[in-house]
């Protein structure tokens, strides 16, 4: 018995069924073949016109949601670069402004967070690196929208 509750615990992907395998396999080969494009698209937006600023609290979340299928069908990556908005659609490219420090950090929306009225935003932990909060854990942030996405509501 103790044998099965030790192998239990062992790491071991999260999928619940083998459709949920295939989508997260689908997704990740996805991610893999358009990585560079994507990257290479955001440096596009340095200098685009804000279409709507917001600021307010943003937090930042890592290993529990580390390989876990998003919002949009990625799979999260606690070091890449994203985030994770209450209402804005999938694909919408932001910038993040660390208000503290004046660092800012271009990338897109690719999660649902729950809406809690404290915060505005969800960042991965690469972003939170990028724009040094992750010792604080809650920043205030302004919230550029650079382009509306056209992925799922």
């Amino acid at each position: 018995m103790i044998v099965l509750m030790l192998s239990a615990c062992a790491s071991v992907p999260r999928f619940t069924s083998r459709d949920e395998r295939y989508k997260h396999e689908s997704a990740k080969e996805k991610i893999e073949s358009t990585d560079s494009e994507v990257a290479e698209n955001l440096e596009d937006y340095k200098n685009v016109d804000v279409i709507e600023s917001v600021t307010g609290i943003a937090s930042f979340y890592a290993d529990k949601y580390h390989g876990r299928i998003t919002y949009n069908g990625e799979v999260y990556d606690m070091n890449g670069i994203s985030a994770a908005h209450p209402t804005y659609q999938m694909g919408t490219v932001i910038r993040v402004t660390n208000l503290s420090y004046d660092k800012n950090l271009i990338m897109r929306i690719n999660d649902r967070m729950p809406h809690r009225e404290d915060r505005i935003i969800d960042l991965s932990l690469g972003a939170a690196k990028e724009l040094g909060m992750v010792q604080a854990g809650l920043v205030e942030v302004k919230v550029e929208v650079l382009k509306w996405g056209t992925g799922k509501e």
